[in-house]
């Protein structure tokens, strides 16, 4: 018999899983910094939409935000704390789990998750 709860896909952290969110914490995880402009480029979303979802992500301790000069032009650089790479991790962790809980119904959760 399988555990229903493992089902949920409302145990992913909703901050990572909101699709332009997702996107950001996805880029931040492979580099060290980048800047707004990249993330811009990247992600396809707008300047207020992108400064909104950082904004989100900052205050949810994910992200940290520099702003400073390159010369008169305004920089926005962008990383993950070590909390935001922590809970990505995590929501790669536990949407493999629910993949994989998908394609072999017939396992309990516990055979799942140590498979």
């Amino acid at each position: 018999m399988t555990d229903a709860h493992y089902y949920h896909i409302d145990t992913l952290d909703r901050f990572i899983h909101e699709p332009a969110r997702l996107m950001i914490v996805a880029l931040l995880y492979s580099v060290e910094r980048a800047d707004f402009l990249y993330l811009q480029r990247e992600t396809g979303l707008t300047k207020g939409n992108l400064s909104a979802q950082l904004s989100k992500l900052e205050q949810a301790g994910y992200v940290q935000i520099e702003k400073t000069f390159r010369g008169k032009m305004p920089l926005t650089v962008c990383s993950l704390t070590v909390e935001g790479r922590r809970a990505f991790e995590q929501y790669r962790a536990r949407l493999q789990q629910l993949m994989t809980a998908a394609q072999h119904p017939d396992l309990s959760a516990g055979q799942v998750a140590c498979s």
